[in-house]
């Protein structure tokens, strides 16, 4: 959830979620399963509400999740099934009190949501300069400073960070001051930090894999910066968070841009993480080897799908099948 600015409750969920520890219950993630990304992705599915939304829970009560919904629709559209959903996704993420509340409004205005919607509005085979009642390439770019950054306009602060940056490229496709200004937050020793400008430069897993699949659509060199990422690949296959071990959401990231035996081993890390027939939620993919915690396995499942399809942000789109698979037993 690092990749927009969603408002004020949505942000206590932000630091909730980042700052809890990662309790699990006591079903396995199964190894030896036969693994399907599409009944991962029609586990994703059947967590929407109404079939149109995901939600994030916090004290107790449910919000909606723009930004998790969108990283869904990517999800689909990798696994290349449950279209429908992905139908009605886009749809809800039309609607204008929907749109206002994840973009802002009231003077309140975020790179990143601009930026993360304009994705998935072509995704959809939408156009992100007629979304609904919204310009969204308009708008992501009259946040773009004349360095390059593109910066959330807010009271609360500005949130924007490597996520923001690479989706704005993602959404704008060529952008040379954009481009530049993100390889040039690169730290010595090759990787990318999730914050700009700041001292020590601190290099990490989920933003250099996000930079790396960025900076590739501009043209811009990566062999250090992949140099860089593959060394933090953990024995068993998977890519760790800035803190803890390996863990789907940041494997996901990693494996949509290396290659090879590195890529190899990330994905089979993936696959171990699959509920399998033993347990009652088959076909999602839990956060880590611990086991399955529906509290991380959404956002977890719909980032390992894109990590074990090995998908492009700029080159996606929707399709496939309607429906929700399930894992055959």
């Amino acid at each position: 959830m690092r990749n927009e600015k969603v408002g004020d409750v949505q942000k206590l969920i932000i630091a909730a979620l980042l700052g809890a520890s990662l309790a699990t219950t006591a079903v396995p993630a199964s190894a030896g399963t036969a693994h399907r990304v599409d009944a991962a992705a029609g586990w994703l599915a059947r967590q929407m509400a109404d079939g149109e939304r995901l939600e994030t829970e916090f004290g107790g009560v449910k919000y909606p999740d723009q930004g998790l919904t969108i990283d869904a629709i990517f999800a689909f559209a990798a696994a290349r099934t449950a279209d429908d959903y992905a139908d009605r996704a886009i749809a809800w993420l039309a609607k204008p009190e929907t749109s206002s509340a994840y973009l802002g409004s009231d003077g309140e205005s975020y790179a990143g949501a601009h930026a993360k919607l304009a994705v998935a509005a072509r995704v959809k085979g939408k156009n992100p300069r007629a979304f609904g009642d919204v310009d969204l390439v308009a708008g992501l770019k009259a946040l773009q400073a004349p360095s390059g950054r593109f910066s959330d306009r807010s009271q609360f602060g500005d949130f924007s960070n490597a996520f923001t940056q690479s989706y704005a490229l993602f959404a704008l496709g060529r952008d040379a001051q954009g481009a530049s200004y993100l390889a040039a937050s690169q730290c010595p020793d090759g990787g990318f930090p999730v914050t700009f400008e700041t001292s020590p430069c601190v290099s990490d897993v989920d933003a250099t894999a996000i930079v790396v699949q960025a900076l590739r659509t501009q043209g811009k060199p990566t062999v250090s910066a992949l140099t860089w990422l593959r060394s933090k690949q953990q024995a068993d296959g998977g890519f760790p968070a800035a803190l803890g071990g390996s863990n789907a959401n940041s494997t996901g990231l990693a494996a949509q841009v290396v290659n090879g035996i590195a890529a190899v081993r990330a994905r089979d890390y993936l696959k171990s993480l699959q509920v399998g027939c033993a347990g009652v939620e088959k076909g999602a993919i839990a956060f880590d080897a611990s086991g399955f915690d529906k509290a991380t396995a959404t956002r977890a499942t719909a980032q390992a799908v894109l990590g074990l399809t090995g998908a492009n942000l700029v080159t996606l789109r929707s399709g496939g099948p309607d429906g929700a698979p399930t894992l055959h037993c």
